[in-house]
C-alpha cells in the first residue's frame, strides 16, 4: 500500500512539471515601422544579396542592380504594383521608394 501512495505520488509530481512549462514559441513580432527620416546613412551590413531579398519580402520584383552609395544606403530600380520605382534600402533595413 505505501508503494502504491509513494507512486502515485510521484507520478503526480512529475507531471504537474509538465503544465509548469512555457511555450518555446514567440508570436512573430510586427513588422517595425520604417524611420521617418530613412533612408539612414550608416555602415550597411548588408550584402546585394541580402537586400534584394528584403525588397522582395516587401513586395518588390524585378529588382534590377543595386549599388551601395558614398552613404552606405543600396539603390537601384524595381516594380511595386505594377509601377518601375527607385528604391533604396539603408542599413536598417528601411525600405524607401523615390
Amino acid at each position: 500500500m505505501k508503494k502504491l501512495v509513494i507512486t502515485t505520488l510521484l507520478a503526480s509530481v512529475v507531471s504537474l512539471g509538465a503544465f509548469a512549462q512555457t511555450s518555446t514559441t514567440s508570436p512573430a513580432p510586427a513588422p517595425a515601422p520604417a524611420d521617418a527620416k530613412a533612408p539612414l546613412p550608416g555602415a550597411n551590413s548588408f550584402t546585394e544579396g541580402q537586400a534584394k531579398s528584403r525588397l522582395e519580402a516587401n513586395g518588390y520584383s524585378a529588382i534590377g542592380e543595386l549599388k551601395k552609395d558614398d552613404n552606405g544606403v543600396w539603390k537601384g530600380s524595381a516594380t511595386h504594383g505594377g509601377q518601375q520605382v527607385t528604391v533604396s534600402v539603408d542599413y536598417r533595413g528601411n525600405i524607401t521608394r523615390h
